[in-house]
């Protein structure tokens, strides 16, 4: 069978964008691994299904399979595209929608310039939350082989970060240590994701993430509204920011625990394809 795709980046993390909303998609680990390979697949960091609502206070469903076959429950960057890509399908007029993911129900906004705004929710930042099994603190620590103590926040946005600050971005050991942290399965039973965030000052900053699944991507939505929560947590960012990650800018908003984090970022579409599928 033909499995018609659409191509998409925000911020140069990249998607396959299947529309499962008339047929299912139920793909394998080896059938993601092939759509997601770069040299004998279409190539991407995900693969995004949006599927018809499984409850009536929702306009879609949306789901998020890493390159490596997993199901994640957020991703920012992905839910911009997964937008755009709502709108020129013709799967819905509104410029407003109501998504829901296996951890989180999200809000959309397509704004009038082309950016996309999400609501990403209230940031958790319990331990059981995240989840990590460390006593909750504001500022965590492991030794690490190689590196010594390492200092982390750490918060769920519907899957769980770690946010590591760096003096210098571009010099940071991302996949060395992100690596390093992603080991403890017994600190972080689910994985996390690992932020390295440089701050310039109170409303700008720099960004790299290493992913689970994926490695470091060209940028993280989710991971970057992690890195705003953890930096005003801890005083040095004010409500606003933009972070500048290795593929492109997002603004974040966040006005204080309880409240949801909004996300503005670009959204754009590459290529649309087939791709002989098994039945």
């Amino acid at each position: 069978m033909k499995l018609a795709f659409t191509k998409m980046h925000g911020c140069g993390n990249d998607f396959v964008v299947i529309d499962a909303t008339a047929a299912p998609f139920r793909p394998d680990a080896a059938l993601l691994h092939r759509l997601t390979d770069r040299r004998f697949g279409v190539g991407c960091d995900q693969v995004l299904v949006v599927q018809a609502p499984s409850s009536p206070d929702v306009d879609f469903d949306y789901r998020i399979f890493n390159a490596d076959g997993s199901e994640v429950g957020q991703c920012g960057n992905g839910s911009r595209a997964l937008a755009v890509f709502i709108r020129d399908r013709g799967l819905s007029d509104q410029t407003e929608l109501k998504v829901q993911t296996r951890s989180a129900r999200m809000r959309l906004a397509l704004q009038a310039d082309g950016q996309v705004t999400v609501d990403m929710g209230a940031p958790r930042f319990a331990p059981a939350e995240v989840p990590l099994t460390l006593p909750e603190a504001e500022l965590y620590a492991l030794e690490l082989a190689g590196f010594g103590r390492v200092e982390f926040g750490a918060v769920s946005m519907g899957n769980p970060h770690a946010v590591i600050l760096v003096p210098d971005c571009a010099s940071a050991p991302v996949e060395a240590l992100g690596r390093a942290v992603q080991a403890r399965a017994d600190v972080f039973p689910e994985g996390v994701n690992v932020g390295f965030l440089q701050v310039q000052d109170r409303g700008h900053g720099r960004l790299r993430v290493y992913e689970r699944g994926s490695g470091e991507t060209l940028a993280c939505g989710s991971g970057a509204c992690a890195a705003h929560v953890v930096a005003r947590r801890r005083g040095l960012f004010d409500e606003r920011s933009r972070l500048e990650l290795t593929g492109g800018a997002l603004e974040l908003h966040w006005t204080g625990v309880g409240q949801s984090v909004h996300m503005t970022g670009p959204a754009v579409t590459v290529f649309t394809g087939e791709l002989e599928w098994p039945n």
